[in-house]
C-alpha cells in the first residue's frame, strides 16, 4: 500500500489529495459536492481520484475524511427528534438561556429555534451539591418513566444533563444504562461525556446539539463506511474534528459536536505547516469557498484554541482551533435589501443550482459571477476545463442588479466584490484587532476555491503588506489531512485559588488526566514513540465570568509564580492590563493527547530565473478598480510557474483548483516551496 489519501468535503466542492508516499509526490482533484448525498461526491471524488493516478483503493495505506455534515445539519435544522432529561427544575433552562440578545442594541433579533420542544424535555428528582455529593438519590423509576415517554413521542435521540454532573457523573451515567435498556437503538449522551465542564446553560446546549446531531452523523458515518469498503479500501478511516485532529469514525459518530469545524480546522494546520517551513511566524489564514470565508490568526507559528463558541446561533463547549466564519463565499448572493443598499450573503447558492455562469438555473448574481464579468475569473471554464462557464449569464444577471443601483455593469461587479472584501475583513479584525493583535504585522496565508482570488484586494483593504498563496490552496484543507495526527481532548472542571496549597490538587488531575490518556493511547494501539500530550490550564481573575487558556508545559514542575505571570501576560494581552496581587482563580484543567503521524511535506527546489514569460497562457481584458478600466492582463499557467520567477501585476495566475490575482501596483514572486508570496511594489 502505497498511497495516502484525503477528502475534504465542503459546501461547493469536494477536494481530493492523493500523496504518493514512494516519491513524496502529491496530486489534487475536485469534483463538485453532492449535498443531498455528500457519500456520492466522496466516492466519485476518490475514484477519479486513484483512476486518474493509475492507483487502486488495495493500494490506501491511510484515509482521512473532514465533513461539513454536522455543520449543514445544525444550521440547516435538519437534525434528530431529540428528548432531554435533566434535573429536577431545570426543563426550561434550554429556552432561558442566558438572558443575552444576540446582537446589543437590535431589539427584533430572535434566539435560534428551541432543539428540543419542551413536551419532549423530561425532569427526574436528583441533585448534585457543588462539592460532587449526593443530596437527592436518582430517582431510576422517573427516569424510566421518561424514558418511555420519550420512547412513546418517537425520538431518535436522548440527551441526559444533571446540575454539577461535571463534579461526579455517577447518577448520568446511571441514567444512561437504564436509558440504554428502556430505548434499545436510540442514539444517547451524558453531559458528563461530552463536555464535562461547569456552565449548566452551555453544557446542556452541548449535549442536546451532540443528540441532535448524533444519528445525522451515525446515518451518514455507517454509509459512508460500507461504500468505502465495498469500493475495496481496507484501512480503518479517520475523520477529523474541530481540533484539527482526526479521530476514528466510531469516535466521531458518537460525539458529532465536535465535528462542526471538521473542514475548516485541517486547513489551519496545513498553512502552520506550509507557512513554518516558508519562514512566515505570523499569519492570518484566509479560507474562502464556496459558501463561506474562514479565517484565523497563527502569532509566532501557533494557533489559538478555544473551549467554546456559537454554531448557528448555539453554544458549543467543545476543543475546536479558534477560527471565525463569514457567511461570504463564491456563491453568496448579492441582493439589493429594503433601504436600497447592496448587500452580499450569507445566503449561497451552493454546489446547485450554484453561480448563474454554472448554468444550472440559478437567476440571482453571486460574488463568482461578478468575478467572471470584471474578468478576473476565466470566462470560458473551471477546473482545467472540466465547468464550462457561461459569461452571457452572469452578465445578464448583474444587469438586473445594476439597474436599481443606476450602476452600470462594472461599477456593479466591482461593487459586489468590494462588499464581500469588506465583510472578509471584518471577521479578520475580529481575529486580530479586537485580540489585541495589529493585521498589518502579520501575513495574509490564502487558500480555499476562492481565497487567492480575492487575497490581494483583502490585504489592500486591511493594510496587510504580505500575501502566501500554497501551491495548492484550492486543496488545502484536504492537504491538511495528511499533516495532522490523531487526537482526543480531556478536561476536569475544578473552581480553585491559585495559591501553593491549589498546586497539589492541579497535580492530582493532571495526573488523572495523563491515566485517561494513557487509556486512549492503548485503545488506539499508538506505539509509545509516537505518544505526545499537552497541558493547558483556564484561568481568570476571581468574579470574571471569562477564562484565558494558558499553555503549560507538560514536562515542567507546576509553580504558583510562572502559573501567574503566564496568566497576566495573557490578560495583557486580550483585554490590554493585568492587576497586581488579585486573586487569580483556575477554572478548568486540559490535556490534549496526540498520536503522531506521518505527514506530507512539501520538497524545496532550486531557485531559477526571474523571467515567467514561458508560463504565459495568454491574455484577457480584466476590469481593475486600481485603473478604473479594463487591461490586458497576462494570464499565467501555475504548473508552469518554477521557484524564482517574478511576476508584474496586474496578472493573473491560473490553476486547476484555484485563480490567484495580481494587481496592478503588486508584484508576485515564487519562493523555493512553490509558494507564489505577492506584496506591493
Amino acid at each position: 500500500m502505497t498511497w495516502r489519501i484525503a477528502v475534504d468535503s465542503g459546501g461547493t466542492f469536494t477536494d481530493v489529495y492523493l500523496l504518493d508516499e514512494r516519491t513524496g509526490e502529491g496530486h489534487i482533484w475536485k469534483t463538485p459536492s453532492t449535498p443531498e448525498d455528500p457519500s456520492i461526491g466522496i466516492l466519485t471524488g476518490i475514484e477519479q481520484a486513484l483512476q486518474r493516478n493509475g492507483a487502486a483503493p488495495a493500494d490506501i495505506s491511510f484515509l482521512g475524511h473532514g465533513t461539513t455534515v454536522a455543520t449543514n445539519a445544525l444550521i440547516q435544522l435538519r437534525g434528530a427528534r431529540t428528548g432531554l432529561i435533566t434535573t429536577g427544575g431545570f426543563r426550561d433552562l434550554l429556552e432561558i438561556g442566558r438572558q443575552k440578545r444576540p446582537h446589543l442594541y437590535d431589539n427584533q433579533a430572535s434566539k435560534p429555534p428551541t432543539l428540543v420542544p419542551r413536551q419532549l424535555r423530561c425532569e427526574v428528582p436528583e441533585r448534585m451539591t457543588h462539592a460532587g455529593c449526593i443530596e437527592i438519590p436518582l430517582d431510576e423509576a422517573a427516569v424510566r418513566a421518561a424514558a418511555r415517554k420519550l420512547r412513546d413521542a418517537g425520538v431518535e435521540a436522548v440527551a441526559v444533563c444533571f446540575l454539577y454532573s461535571f463534579g461526579n457523573p455517577a447518577h448520568e451515567l446511571r441514567a444512561l444504562h437504564i436509558l440504554q435498556e428502556e430505548l434499545p437503538g436510540i442514539f444517547l449522551c451524558a453531559s458528563s461525556d461530552v463536555a464535562p465542564e461547569f456552565r449548566e446553560f452551555e453544557r446542556l446546549s452541548t449535549v442536546v446539539v451532540n443528540a441532535y446531531l448524533g444519528p445525522v452523523m451515525q446515518r451518514y458515518i455507517d454509509r459512508l463506511y460500507r461504500q468505502l469498503k465495498q469500493m475495496g479500501i481496507s484501512v480503518e478511516p479517520k475523520l477529523t474534528q474541530s481540533n484539527g485532529g482526526a479521530v476514528n469514525f466510531g469516535t466521531a459518530s458518537a460525539l458529532p459536536v465536535r465535528t462542526i469545524l471538521s473542514g475548516p480546522a485541517t486547513g489551519l494546520v496545513a498553512a502552520q505547516a506550509i507557512a513554518r517551513q516558508a519562514g512566515f511566524d505570523n499569519i492570518i489564514t484566509f479560507d474562502m469557498g464556496g459558501t463561506s470565508s474562514d479565517v484565523a490568526l497563527l502569532h509566532h507559528g501557533e494557533f489559538r484554541e478555544t473551549g467554546e463558541a456559537m454554531a448557528g446561533g448555539y453554544p458549543i463547549k467543545a476543543p475546536m482551533l479558534d477560527i471565525q466564519a463569514v457567511g461570504a463565499g463564491g456563491g453568496s448572493v448579492a441582493y439589493i435589501d429594503s433601504g436600497g443598499l447592496l448587500k452580499v450573503g450569507p445566503r449561497s447558492a451552493g454546489a446547485f443550482p450554484g453561480p448563474v455562469c454554472y448554468g444550472h438555473g440559478n437567476t440571482e448574481a453571486t460574488v463568482t459571477d461578478a468575478n467572471v464579468v470584471l474578468g478576473t475569473l476565466n470566462p470560458e471554464f473551471l477546473l482545467g476545463g472540466r465547468m464550462p462557464v457561461q459569461r452571457d449569464l452572469a452578465v445578464a444577471a448583474i444587469h438586473r442588479l445594476a439597474a436599481p443601483l443606476g450602476l452600470d455593469l462594472m461599477a456593479a461587479a466591482q461593487g459586489i466584490i468590494s462588499v464581500a472584501t469588506a465583510n472578509m475583513a471584518k471577521a479578520i479584525r475580529v481575529v486580530s484587532v479586537q485580540r489585541g493583535h495589529d493585521p498589518r504585522d502579520y501575513a495574509l496565508f490564502a487558500f480555499g476555491g476562492a481565497g487567492p482570488l480575492h487575497a490581494a484586494r483583502l490585504a489592500r483593504e486591511l493594510d496587510i503588506k504580505q500575501v502566501v498563496i500554497p501551491p495548492t490552496p484550492g486543496a488545502l484543507c484536504a492537504m491538511g489531512l495528511l499533516m495532522t495526527d490523531i487526537r482526543t481532548d480531556f478536561m476536569r472542571a475544578s473552581l480553585m485559588r491559585l495559591d501553593a496549597d491549589s498546586l497539589d490538587v492541579l497535580r492530582d488531575i493532571f495526573q488523572e488526566l495523563r491515566a485517561k490518556a494513557l487509556a486512549w493511547f492503548e485503545a488506539e494501539n499508538i506505539p509509545p514513540a509516537a505518544r505526545a500530550v499537552t497541558l493547558a490550564a483556564d484561568m481568570r481573575y476571581a468574579g470574571q465570568n471569562y477564562e484565558l487558556s494558558l499553555p503549560l508545559d507538560s514536562d515542567a514542575a507546576l509553580d504558583e509564580a510562572s502559573l501567574r505571570q503566564g496568566f497576566e501576560a495573557a490578560h495583557r494581552q486580550q483585554y490590554g492590563f493585568s492587576v497586581d496581587g488579585e486573586t487569580i482563580q483556575i477554572v478548568t484543567c486540559r490535556l490534549s493527547a496526540f498520536g503522531r503521524m506521518k505527514k506530507a511535506e512539501l520538497p524545496a527546489r532550486q531557485s531559477m530565473a526571474a523571467d515567467a514569460t514561458s508560463a504565459i497562457d495568454g491574455y484577457r481584458e480584466t476590469w481593475f478598480a486600481e485603473a478604473g478600466d479594463a487591461l490586458r492582463t497576462p494570464v499565467y499557467s501555475r504548473d508552469r510557474l518554477v521557484p524564482g520567477n517574478v511576476l508584474q501585476g496586474p496578472a493573473i495566475v491560473e490553476q486547476m483548483d484555484t485563480t490567484t490575482v495580481v494587481l496592478p501596483g503588486m508584484h508576485c514572486c515564487v519562493d523555493a516551496w512553490g509558494n507564489l508570496v505577492l506584496q506591493d511594489d
